[in-house]
């Protein structure tokens, strides 16, 4: 079990932004962008039944009503870009994740001002992620960090560090555990309650992994880097353990992967890329090399005797089993100790890029995720996007300077929003009638 950070306070404090930072680029890539928010608002004003945020480039943040796609609200940001946007789950709160600064505003405010700053990362925070009660929030940045935060006291409660510079970061949906990525290619899992590292996962070596995300239910992992392919791993929790089963890889895009996202019904994976498209995959967690492992295949991070058979066997038509023992487990969570610190010493199981060859191999051997859609209408590239509650639309923001609202049974524009004077980069959606 872990114990809950202190929560967020009914009435936040106003503290003044002080000083002024010069924006660099945030993806070290060829194109500038921007974000902007969207927000529906009920017959009840007081309570938003749909926000919707994006932001990035043009040091603004815009706030939408999705159906007319009026802009109903700006926020300037003139200290950076802003390079990810999070609501907390109770839609009271927007975090704007900037060069060296997260600064949390008021939704239901008219107040321009933040009315907290999380400051102490050293370089462009590249992802924020709320704890689901908002009681704590995580970041990760290019300074090769990923921090947790009291949301009450803005105080760090965690740092653990990574050895490149760190491009995004979930919570586990068990709030007890962080997974993270960075442009070494390596994938980290944090254990909050033991505060350490307890998996590390290399699929290639030197190739930047971009993006990870974790099924609504804890079931997957996927994870995708910059030559544009996804890695996707079965996730078994057990009472004392945490088990990792690689058992799909397939190239995604020809171009960088930007951003990779589960569906919250985790019948879809949606892909954004350089390459000016999102594609959607179809998940079936029935389907071939997606099914339930018996319970005695799960096993320790050991030599693999599997590793040289034969390509039939690896897509599924021999007659051995699917591959196991790269399977990875964790040992038992402690209590959640407040300010300490993880470092890659308390890495208690780890997959190097060696171990991981006859996986990288499955890119050509095995199928890939059937796409349902290709959503191409983007001019240039798509940065972010985010699933509806029903996952039955899409909003993507691309450096076009649009926001769009899709409709993934159709692939379908439904609004386009115009506001932005560069490149939208990040976007935020909460349409849950209750928390998640």
């Amino acid at each position: 079990m872990t114990e809950d950070l202190p929560a967020m306070p009914p009435t936040p404090v106003l503290r003044p932004v002080v000083g002024s930072l010069e924006p660099i680029p945030f993806f070290s890539l060829d194109e500038p962008v921007a974000a902007c928010v969207l927000i529906i608002q009920p017959g009840d004003a007081a309570i938003m039944s749909v926000i919707l945020c994006t932001a990035g480039y043009d040091h603004t943040i815009r706030f939408w009503e999705a159906l007319s796609g009026i802009c109903s609200r700006t926020i300037q940001h003139p200290e950076s870009q802003v390079n990810r946007l999070c609501i907390t789950p109770d839609k009271k709160y927007l975090a704007a994740a900037g060069r060296h600064m997260v600064r949390l505003y008021d939704i239901k405010s008219t107040n321009p001002n933040p009315i907290m700053e999380f400051s102490g990362h050293s370089n462009n925070i590249t992802g924020v992620a709320f704890h689901c009660e908002g009681k704590w929030m995580v970041t990760s940045s290019e300074d090769s960090t990923v921090r947790v935060w009291d949301t009450r006291s803005g105080q760090i409660q965690r740092n653990y560090q990574h050895t490149d510079p760190v491009n995004d970061v979930v919570i586990h949906p068990n709030q007890g555990e962080l997974v993270s990525c960075d442009r070494g290619g390596n994938i980290r899992i944090w254990d909050l309650g033991e505060s350490k590292c307890t998996h590390q996962l290399v699929p290639v070596e030197g190739v930047s992994m971009s993006s990870v995300s974790v099924a609504s239910d804890g079931s997957l992992l996927a994870a995708g880097n910059n030559l544009g392919d996804v890695y996707i791993w079965r996730m078994y929790q057990n009472h004392d353990s945490t088990t990792l089963l690689p058992c799909r890889v397939f190239k995604a895009h020809k171009d960088y992967l930007t951003r990779l996202l589960l569906s919250p019904d985790i019948k879809l994976l949606a892909t954004c890329s350089a390459d000016h498209t999102v594609r959607i995959w179809k998940i079936d967690m029935n389907e071939e090399h997606l099914e339930v492992i018996p319970e005695q295949s799960s096993v320790t991070n050991t030599p693999n005797p599997n590793m040289s058979q034969s390509q039939d066997d690896l897509n599924g038509d021999g007659d051995s089993e699917q591959p196991q023992a790269n399977a990875v487990t964790t040992g038992e969570q402690s209590a959640y100790n407040n300010h300490s610190t993880g470092s890659l010493a308390s890495t208690s199981n780890s997959m190097s890029a060696s171990s991981f060859r006859a996986l990288t191999d499955l890119i050509t051997s095995r199928r890939p995720l059937p796409c349902d859609a290709a959503l191409d209408n983007h001019q240039r590239w798509v940065w972010d996007c985010a699933f509806s509650a029903d996952s039955a639309y899409l909003v993507t923001v691309c450096s076009d300077h649009y926001a769009r609202l899709w409709e993934l049974g159709t692939a379908s524009i439904i609004r386009q929003y115009n506001g932005h004077h560069r490149g939208a980069v990040c976007v935020a959606l909460n349409d849950y009638s209750n928390p998640p």
